[in-house]
């Protein structure tokens, strides 16, 4: 009898622990389902994407403070304009990796010299109006405006913001990068412009005036759509003539804007 009894409690146990573990696989699955059922995430959004960076031509760079640099460096003019050239790429690197994929073309120029020759080849330069970047939409080509005045021709002058927009020439640039590197985005870097925030004062020794940084740039994907393009730029300081100290503290605040605007760009609209 008592065998039988604890036969009967054993089995009763048995059969109580195994309900319970039913149940959790039950509750489980409909957590599983329900994890199924909510929209991506922004971070997973982002990370299914792989972006190309494209540094600028040795010709899109303009400086007006190089002069200084050397005097204060002993750099030549070649090596700051790499200096600046590798920094640019590498902010953007960091401030993009930890959002997606990033693949740069300066990590190994041995292997991607040829790459990058090409997409300089099939690269066209347009002046034209800055994009609104709280309401985006690609810049337009614009007819040049003209008009008769006093029996002469006149060309309508325009005073909009410019920037140095990119413009690919060849259909078969894009696919082929994307079938190598597996890349879907490309942010092109076409120009960067280091002056005087104030030419007005470039004659006053005396006067507080600041640099600023001008990065033009185009972000494309994998189709070849423009979702982004335009300018960011930030101040610094008239003493500071080391591009350590200019890549490091300023170049990153180029480089978090333009990364911020890709995000944007890849992300759903928000429902009003």
């Amino acid at each position: 009898m008592r065998l039988y009894s604890l036969v009967t409690l054993r089995l009763t146990y048995f059969w109580m622990v195994l309900m319970c573990i039913s149940l959790s696989a039950v509750a489980q699955e409909k957590t599983i389902n329900l994890d199924k059922d909510k929209p991506a995430s922004n971070r997973e959004i982002l990370s299914k994407h792989k972006v190309m960076l494209i540094p600028f031509e040795n010709r899109m760079y303009m400086s007006e403070i190089d002069q200084l640099i050397n005097k204060e460096t002993k750099l030549s003019a070649k090596q700051i304009k790499a200096a600046f050239r590798d920094g640019l790429d590498d902010q953007l690197y960091k401030k993009l990796k930890s959002r997606m994929g990033v693949v740069s073309l300066l990590d190994d120029t041995a292997k991607t010299k040829k790459d990058l020759e090409n997409i300089y080849q099939y690269l066209a330069y347009d002046y034209q109006k800055v994009p609104n970047q709280a309401n985006y939409s690609p810049p337009k080509n614009e007819k040049e405006q003209k008009g008769i005045e006093k029996g002469q021709i006149v060309v309508e002058t325009n005073s909009d913001a410019r920037f140095m927009n990119a413009k690919i020439k060849n259909a078969t640039l894009v696919p082929f990068l994307t079938g190598k590197y597996k890349t879907d985005l490309y942010v092109f870097v076409n120009q960067l412009e280091i002056r005087s925030a104030n030419p007005a004062l470039n004659y006053d020794l005396n006067a507080d005036n600041p640099r600023k940084i001008i990065v033009h740039y185009t972000v494309y994907t994998s189709d070849a759509k423009e979702i982004n393009s335009g300018i960011a730029e930030t101040t610094f300081p008239q003493n500071i003539n080391n591009p350590t100290k200019i890549v490091n503290s300023y170049f990153s605040v180029i480089a978090e804007t333009i990364a911020a605007r890709v995000e944007k760009a890849l992300l759903p609209k928000p429902q009003h």
